[in-house]
């Protein structure tokens, strides 16, 4: 009995293994994102978006797995594209920039995932202003990233694919 349990479970798990690669893993960033490189280079670094998604999808393939990365300034449009990634994604990578500090209607939208969720930023809001020190998006998050650059995003999707190996 013990070996077919094990067995079976082995095929739950590759089963998992399997859909994780079969859909993209969304990477979803907020207000003003779009504005990397030019704004405030001192606290978010130099690299602009572009550059991040190019460094995102090749790190992502180059492990297997794709990525649909996007950007938006419209708090609706990010809580829409979080209720897509339900059917659609594997995992979830949010910078969700001010709005996690603001968005109530977020945490919503990312507790009804059933995927694992990563919460990035490429400063740490920890070492700024205070209101920047509580973030509505950590409660449905799987983990945290922070302070790390452009570097954020590749460990996030690293996190990601150790978490789809070992469900």
């Amino acid at each position: 009995m013990t070996i077919q349990y094990k067995q079976a479970d082995g095929a739950k798990k590759r089963l998992a293994r399997q859909e994780a690669m079969s859909k993209p893993i969304y990477i979803l960033n907020g207000p003003d994102l779009n504005l990397l490189g030019e704004r405030e280079p001192e606290i978010y670094g130099t690299d602009t978006l572009d550059s991040i998604r190019q460094q995102v999808e090749a790190h992502a393939t180059d492990a297997g797995h794709k990525v649909d990365f996007r950007q938006t300034n419209g708090e609706g449009d990010l809580i829409d594209w979080v209720q897509e990634a339900r059917e659609k994604a594997s995992g979830v990578i949010i910078n969700a920039g001010a709005y996690t500090h603001t968005s109530v209607a977020l945490l919503d939208a990312l507790l009804t995932l059933d995927i694992p969720v990563i919460e990035v930023h490429l400063s740490n809001p920890f070492k700024r202003e205070e209101f920047r020190h509580h973030s509505y998006v950590s409660p449905a998050a799987t983990g945290l990233i922070c302070g790390l650059g452009a570097q954020g995003y590749l460990r996030a999707i690293d996190a990601l694919i150790e978490l789809f190996n070992n469900s």
